[in-house]
């Protein structure tokens, strides 16, 4: 008896998990797991301002290009990625590939630093500094996900990945809010050092989380004990798995037209943004803090949304319901854009889209993958929310430029449409979901 009060969390702890649906066994991963997010959003949304900037510098009429760069750096970077996941144990792995990005932002730091003591252009280090971390955003963010939909069961990621998610809104709030405060003072190159030591705790996070899943396996029944995350085994597979299963899965083909559909309006309302801000304020400084204080405010906003709405969403509304949400936020913010298109509106809907997006949307899409194969967790995910989602900026970015000419309210009634198909894409996502759910649950009780 007295052993079991020893282990019993305070009364305030217990009504805390109680809350956000937390059972008393899964607590240290929960907790690992949302410092592990913080520091990866935190890390990234430190330098996410700087990028926005740099695009700036380079030009706004440039932007298709560096998406363009970053979409073609995705495609070669995916069948490295996939042989890397077919070869190798994910306990290898997994620190490997933020050891590697930490590596990169130091390297870019001694870069920026050279330049600006031999007052050089920047503008070609920028360039390459705003295409290297729209990749390592969308790695580095996928590995996470696909990660924790390894250790964390269909039912636990339901209660889970929210309350997980805002882990990474508090890093993505706290990140920004730190770049506004002090970039003025230090200069936006010094922020990285501070971005690489955060991946570096990641990675320790990593390990902590092996060490949970490692205690968890002599425990049969429970089905988030994964032996192959903290063991020798390997994926396995083809290096090129993740295009197969997009072209030849419903499920993953559906999944990746509505991202397009997401990032073709996400598109649109950033280029606008990126002009508007450019004739608005001048420096990049100056313009690194008007986008975290943006960033700031997205990121509370989407906070909120992890930590008290999503989970009740799903359960309310289901898979398919929660997802459609932001299309049609989308369908009724670009019908108010086409008739008022002002900087007003379209900041507003600039936070109202991604705090959605952040704060229901994307732990939604993530609980999407507990329902399919490991492979395809890795595979599959990482192909879709790194090369897909870049082929999607390129295919708004260019085709915004080439339509440009029929201003901002045309481009806005363009974008409904779009918003429209989103739409039944998500309720059709979410039947496709249900239906794999029910049917992998016939099988583990057969």
């Amino acid at each position: 008896m007295t052993e079991k009060r020893a282990n019993t969390p305070a009364k305030p702890v217990l009504y805390l998990i109680r809350v956000l649906g937390i059972e008393p066994d899964e607590m240290i991963a929960v907790a690992w797991s949302f410092i592990y997010f913080f520091c990866i959003l935190s890390a990234y949304y430190m330098l996410r301002s700087v990028r926005d900037a740099m695009a700036i510098v380079s030009g706004v009429q440039n932007i298709p290009w560096l998406f363009t760069g970053t979409f073609v750096l995705m495609l070669l970077a995916t069948p490295v990625f996939g042989w890397i996941t077919s070869k190798y144990p994910r306990r290898v792995f997994l620190p490997w590939i933020y050891y590697f990005f930490v590596a990169n932002i130091l390297i870019f730091y001694a870069v920026f630093t050279y330049a600006q003591n031999n007052e050089l252009s920047e503008i070609w280090i920028g360039r390459a500094f705003f295409i290297w971390l729209s990749v390592f955003n969308l790695f580095v963010v996928s590995v996470f996900w696909s990660f924790m939909a390894d250790i964390y069961s269909k039912k636990q990621s339901r209660r889970l990945f929210g309350v997980i998610t805002a882990g990474g809104s508090a890093g993505a709030l706290i990140g920004p809010i730190v770049t506004s405060i002090v970039v003025v003072q230090i200069g936006f190159r010094n922020m990285l050092p501070l971005s690489a030591l955060l991946l570096l705790f990641a990675v320790f996070c990593v390990y902590r989380l092996r060490g949970w899943v490692r205690q968890q396996q002599p425990d049969p029944g429970n089905e988030s004990a994964s032996s192959t995350v903290v063991g020798e085994k390997v994926i396995g597979g083809s290096a090129w798995a993740g295009v197969k299963f997009v072209l030849t899965k419903k499920y993953f083909s559906a999944i990746a037209v509505a991202l397009v559909c997401a990032t073709f309006l996400g598109g649109a309302t950033y280029m606008y943004m990126a002009e508007m801000v450019s004739v608005t304020f001048e420096g990049t400084d100056k313009r690194t803090q008007v986008f975290a204080i943006m960033d700031a405010m997205i990121n509370a906003m989407s906070f909120i949304g992890q930590l008290l709405i999503v989970k009740h969403s799903v359960r309310k509304l289901g898979i398919g319901g929660t997802l459609a949400l932001l299309p049609i936020v989308s369908v009724i913010g670009f019908t108010l854009l086409a008739v008022n298109p002002v900087f007003l509106v379209i900041a507003g809907l600039q936070v109202l889209r991604r705090s959605i997006t952040f704060g229901l949307t994307k732990p939604t899409s993530d609980m999407l993958y507990s329902v399919v194969s490991p492979e395809a967790k890795y595979k599959a995910k990482n192909f879709i929310e790194t090369a897909i989602y870049r082929g999607g900026d390129v295919i708004s970015t260019w085709t915004i430029r080439f339509i440009s000419g029929i201003g901002l309210s045309g481009v806005a009634l363009v974008c409904v449409p779009i918003a429209l198909i989103w739409t039944w894409l998500a309720i059709w996502i979410g039947g496709e979901y249900k239906r794999r759910d029910a049917a992998s649950s016939g099988s583990a009780a057969a």
